[in-house]
């Protein structure tokens, strides 16, 4: 559930600019794109002349962000309705739909929308509705 009546649209924008100047950075000077599945996957192959520090620091920085942002202000408190086994096939599934697509949000959503990628509208298109059906399904059908 959103709490609406402490939702503030000025904190959303400003990580949004945040967002897309880390990725903007990120092409601009590495001509990498920011997708959180390549940037771990090249991690875990690890071939020759891949380089890992950037996409050590880039994950890094990721960890981190949350709790230098801590330090300004106190962090909403994060609740979790499912259990072990839900959350491993979630996972699962995740990963699979990842390597399936190509890529994930961050990657086709932000990254490749912006520079107007075919294959990346038309993957964002697929995983915002399958995330919308699936939403409607589990509480509208299922009861969930």
């Amino acid at each position: 559930m959103i709490d609406w009546t402490s939702f503030a649209p000025g904190s959303a924008f400003a990580g949004g600019l945040l967002i897309g100047l880390a990725t903007a950075v990120l092409v601009l000077c590495n001509g990498r794109i920011a997708g959180i599945s390549g940037i771990i996957g090249g991690l875990m192959e690890r071939s020759p002349g891949d380089d890992v520090n950037w996409r050590g620091a880039f994950l890094v920085g990721l960890v981190a962000a949350p709790f230098a942002y801590s330090i300004l202000r106190t962090l909403p408190a994060v609740r979790i309705d499912a259990v072990g086994p839900e959350l491993v096939v979630a996972g699962l599934l995740v990963g699979f739909g990842t390597r399936l697509g190509g890529g994930c949000t961050s990657g086709h959503g932000v990254c490749g929308i912006s520079r107007l990628a075919t294959r990346s509208i038309f993957a964002t298109l697929t995983f915002m509705t399958t995330g919308a059906l699936t939403v409607f399904f589990i509480h509208h059908v299922f009861g969930g």
